[in-house]
């Protein structure tokens, strides 16, 4: 193995080795939180927002922190018995300290002016990706009228363990209508900003979402790792995009709708597969003088001197077959970033398709990045490029099978 050779599969493997340590051994998207809020128009002067978010963290972040505060208590309780109406009855217990909560995070403004909130109703609790979330009515009353601009920075809190919050925004006031994403970097909105920078920030979530969602990266590295040549790796991509493409379009237009208690398991298992896909064709090498030829299916039987010819035989096209249909799945997967389950979806169907835009860039900047590093050791070293994308692949594969029964048995119900 030359000097260049053994410095790229180095390179290649302890790549794939960080990618797998900030992957383990919790669940792969990291301690995020996402809240949804619905702003319409109210009477004349006043603005209504229906804002949900995950009743668990709510709790906590309301709660004083000591273990001897009642809504911590009433709160916590309620969770572990999975009982929604004792979850809402210890919201409406103490909701005074929990629209405060809110409302010291959350605002709403018209022309510069802050609106007055007023709770309407009491709470309510939902279920979100198998999640309780609590929906909490406001109604705000603006000395102005015109623009408005929502701000929020609900969590993370002194809890420290979730790292993020994305705040999905759909809003219909005074004949605007539209959705935008708002995060740490970006707190804040208003309904004069132009469509395109809200775009923008839906492309910003989706990039995100596939570079830290590891279970994503992960699969898509057996994929990269799987494929000699740049046909096999643009056919199985363009698979796997069409794929989720498809089911998360379904997702926003509310046609489909999986649980993450099924779509989860089986997008680790995917990883799984995918990684031991390539394994199973290493299993075979053929000795060819001191060097080694892998035996792989998709491959005609080549001479030992002269142009090889590449074909997509049965076995390489059920591999695509395999991929789109896991490439459905994970479609759903990337729905459930955004708890897309309802019709309300429609009015975020462009920002979805922005959303789904960012994952294809981060994809593609991914295969421009690994792929041709693997075909230079490959062309180098057909035993380091060997070793290289082994390792790699059984790396996915056991992570993709630790994933896959943390999140059958430990998270099942």
């Amino acid at each position: 193995m030359s000097h260049l050779a053994r410095r790229i599969a180095l390179g290649v493997v302890a790549a794939a080795i960080t990618l797998l340590s900030c992957a383990a051994p919790a669940a792969a998207h990291g301690f995020t939180s996402t809240v949804y809020v619905d702003v319409t128009a109210g009477e004349p002067g006043h603005v209504l927002t229906k804002l949900e978010l995950e009743y668990d963290l709510y709790v906590v972040s309301t709660a004083d922190t000591e273990k001897n505060d009642p809504l911590f208590k009433a709160g916590t309780a309620a969770f572990d018995a999975r009982d929604t109406e004792a979850q809402a009855a210890a919201l409406d217990r103490y909701a005074d300290s929990a629209v405060a909560y809110v409302t010291k995070r959350f605002a709403v403004t018209a022309e510069g002016a802050p609106c007055a909130p007023a709770r309407s109703g009491g709470f309510t609790i939902g279920i979100r990706e198998d999640v309780p979330y609590a929906s909490l009515l406001l109604d705000w009353a603006c000395p102005e009228a015109g623009e408005h601009e929502v701000r929020s920075a609900l969590f993370p809190d002194a809890e420290t363990f979730v790292k993020d919050t994305k705040t999905i925004v759909t809003y219909d006031l005074g004949g605007i209508s539209g959705s935008a994403a708002l995060d740490r970097a970006n707190p804040q909105f208003s309904t004069a900003l132009p469509w395109h920078e809200r775009a923008y920030e839906f492309f910003l979530l989706g990039a995100e979402h596939l570079l830290f969602g590891l279970d994503h990266v992960l699969f898509l590295l057996a994929l990269i790792a799987g494929s000699r040549k740049l046909r096999e790796v643009v056919l199985v991509a363009t698979s796997f995009t069409l794929a989720h493409s498809v089911t998360f379009l379904l997702a926003a237009l509310g046609v489909v709708s999986v649980p993450a208690s099924v779509v989860e398991p089986v997008i680790a298992l995917s990883i799984a597969v995918v990684a031991a896909w390539h394994l199973w064709q290493l299993r075979r090498p053929v000795a060819l003088g001191d060097r080694f030829i892998e035996a792989d299916s998709r491959r005609e039987p080549q001479p030992a001197f002269g142009r090889p010819r590449l074909a997509l035989d049965r076995s390489g096209w059920t591999r695509l077959g395999v991929v789109f249909l896991f490439g459905l799945v994970h479609g759903l997967g990337f729905a459930g970033a955004l708890g897309i389950q309802e019709a309300w979806s429609w009015t975020l169907l462009w920002s979805l398709l922005v959303f789904n835009v960012g994952i294809e860039a981060v994809q593609l900047g991914l295969i421009a990045l690994i792929f041709p590093l693997l075909s230079l050791l490959r062309r180098r070293s057909p035993v380091a490029g060997r070793w290289a994308t082994g390792l790699v692949a059984a790396g996915v594969a056991v992570m993709g099978l630790l994933w896959f029964v943390e999140r059958t048995f430990w998270n099942s119900p």
